[in-house]
């Protein structure tokens, strides 16, 4: 679903080309029929594939003499807000060149060949929805939505580099535009990248529009958000008659949920998971809001034993590892809707990174007050008195330490303070042959040109817009794509609507945190709409008890405990450390240190079921 492939150049003869064509379109989802072309051209040959699923498959890829189009979806034109298909995209290719992107509005991933000036554009929507990868070979440049499309390609060397996994077990994922295999990038959010005789060029076609000290009142601004919120609402779900909603009882979810019941003007259906584990399940939330807004309410238990049955299909199908252990139940909750006959399911997810709603937004104002202390007080009287040596004995000062410690590193570094490979020298946690070929400061470095890319002075802005990027679109989107996917359920997401990007931005940063209230405007323009228990609830997160769960469940412990000595094998991590990882989380903080643990099992199982 959502799957454009292809290559820019020749790749072998005709046979090998239909062979590699077919391959590369099974990969993306469905064999070559109606919804997939292969079309010769005088530069060699160019394969595009439309989606597999869902109606329209013949409006999104498009050849003509001059330029050929493919297109993962359809798209909207900026200006008017037509729908366009892929022959009108074409002619805007014509009249605007590489400037077509920004001139497009929804979720989209893009590719145009421009016969007559032999170029390859590649392009992603604003917010990263729809995911697309790029490789050169000595005779092509091929693209695919799906990354093991691409090892389809005659020539194609899967060979993953250090830095990869150590940018993995980092952040538990691998931030774009790295991927997992060398010579393999990913696009980031609102890129296009253009190839042609004379090189590879990549830029933004758009950034978020930030306005810090916009000074438009509440009033108008929630106005103008109650009147878009439905319109976004309805242009996700589209004309999809078999439409529903994640519902975890959160206020994004919530506002989704109750909107879509809103435009419908009947009941519809949301799906619930709940935990049977203390201090995880939230389905009492979930059940406040379905009963508010009068929906078809669904709720599904996941159970230990589904996480084990479901380890091995989600590694299968992931693109690179992948350790947000939320994507287990995100799974298990579309392939509940899946058979409960819905097709396409409405996600919350971008609330918290356009409305000022992650936790470390509060924290870091905080920290962030140390600063504004006068230097020479901190430095010639603070800083030495909480040194002195009596401090130690005293809990007041060992917490001042604390602070003043965390304060005194910047932005964006401190967010990873907590860090698993923050916390112990990684001299201590690697093997030293895997650790002399990478460079540790690759994370760090990548969290620092999106915080400093940021159209704003604000820190609460920069710390969203690096949000969008790392937590959003190199984390969440990615999960809810590939557990829908893996599903085979279509799904949006309505609160990342171009219109509700470009409004967000212009919310202040004084209304979207309030001291250390979050979500201020978002709460306080819905506070007539959402149930009050929602509004007031503490922000929880949607976690699978997984620490748990591998610490007292037999089946998952052998599975894990299988895992984690293939993973040795691999002379990736020091055996002290996962030793140590596993004394830990079998005493008194399986919870904690499951999720490092956790980490290790997913990249061994995606290891192993791609073949390395």
């Amino acid at each position: 679903m959502y799957a454009i492939c292809g290559w820019f150049g020749a790749v072998g003869d005709a046979t090998t080309s239909e062979a590699v064509l077919d391959a590369m379109l099974g990969d993306c989802g469905g064999p070559r029929g109606p919804g997939g072309v292969c079309v010769g051209v005088s530069i060699g040959q160019f394969a595009a594939l439309a989606p597999t699923q869902g109606n329209g498959e013949r409006d999104r890829v498009f050849a003509d003499s001059r330029v050929m189009v493919t297109v993962s979806e359809t798209v909207r034109e900026a200006e008017t807000g037509r729908p366009l298909a892929a022959r009108d995209l074409a002619d805007l290719y014509h009249e605007h060149g590489d400037e077509l992107p920004k001139r497009l509005n929804g979720s989209f991933a893009l590719a145009v060949i421009d016969r007559e000036r032999q170029r390859l554009l590649l392009a992603v929507d604003r917010a990263g929805n729809r995911p697309l990868y790029v490789t050169t070979t000595s005779d092509a440049i091929a693209f695919s939505s799906r990354l093991n499309a691409l090892r389809r390609i005659p020539g194609f060397q899967a060979e993953i580099p250090h830095q990869a996994l150590f940018d993995y077990l980092y952040l538990h994922m691998i931030p774009s535009p790295g991927t997992i295999y060398t010579g393999v990038e990913k696009l980031l959010p609102a890129q296009s990248i253009s190839f042609s005789s004379a090189g590879r060029e990549a830029r933004f076609y758009w950034q978020m529009p930030y306005r810090d000290d916009n000074p438009a009142r509440f009033k108008d601004l929630r106005e103008e958000f109650r009147e878009l919120l439905p319109q976004v609402v309805e242009r996700a779900a589209g004309d999809q008659k078999a439409v529903g909603a994640f519902l975890s009882g959160g206020t994004d979810s919530s506002a989704v949920a109750g909107t879509l019941r809103q435009v419908r003007d009947h009941a519809v259906s949301t799906y619930s998971i709940g935990f049977a584990a203390q201090g995880y399940d939230e389905m009492d939330y979930a059940r406040i809001a379905a009963r508010h807004f009068q929906t078809h309410s669904n709720e599904y238990y996941v159970t230990p034993e589904d996480v084990v049955e479901s380890i091995p299909a989600v590694a299968a199908y992931c693109d690179e590892p992948f350790a947000n252990a939320s994507i287990v139940p995100a799974y298990l909750c579309a392939r509940f809707a899946r058979f409960d006959g819905t097709t396409r399911l409405l996600a919350d997810d971008g609330g918290d990174e356009i409305f000022g709603g992650n936790e470390r937004y509060a924290a870091q104002r905080v920290f962030e007050r140390y600063g504004r202390v006068p230097y020479l007080l901190r430095k010639g009287l603070i800083e030495p008195l909480t040194a002195l040596p009596f401090g130690s004995r005293l809990p007041p000062v060992l917490k001042a330490r604390s602070y003043i410690a965390q304060a005194n590193v910047p932005l964006p570094d401190r967010l990873e303070t907590y860090n698993f490979l923050q916390r112990t020298p990684l001299t201590e946690v690697f093997d030293p042959d895997f650790l002399a070929a990478i460079d540790t400061e690759s994370p760090l470095e990548n969290l620092r040109e999106v915080y400093a890319r940021a159209a704003s002075a604000d820190k609460v802005n920069r710390l969203m817009h690096l949000d969008l990027k790392i937590t959003l679109a190199d984390n969440d989107l990615r999960k809810i794509n590939q557990a829908c996917g893996l599903a085979g359920v279509d799904v949006a997401y309505p609160l990342l609507d171009d219109a509700l990007l470009d409004f967000a931005a212009r919310v202040p940063p004084r209304m979207q945190i309030k001291g250390t209230q979050l979500r201020w405007f978002f709460k306080a323009a819905l506070k007539d709409f959402l149930p009050q228990d929602i509004i007031r609830k503490r922000k929880h997160g949607f976690r699978l008890p997984v620490g748990i769960w591998m610490a007292e469940h037999t089946q998952l412990r052998e599975l894990t405990g299988d895992s984690i000595a293939a993973l040795r094998r691999r002379h990736i991590l020091n055996p002290a450390y996962i030793d140590w990882v596993q004394a830990q989380h079998a005493g008194e903080h399986a919870s904690y240190y499951g999720v490092m643990l956790w980490v290790m099992v997913m990249l061994e199982q995606w290891l192993a079921h791609h073949g390395h």
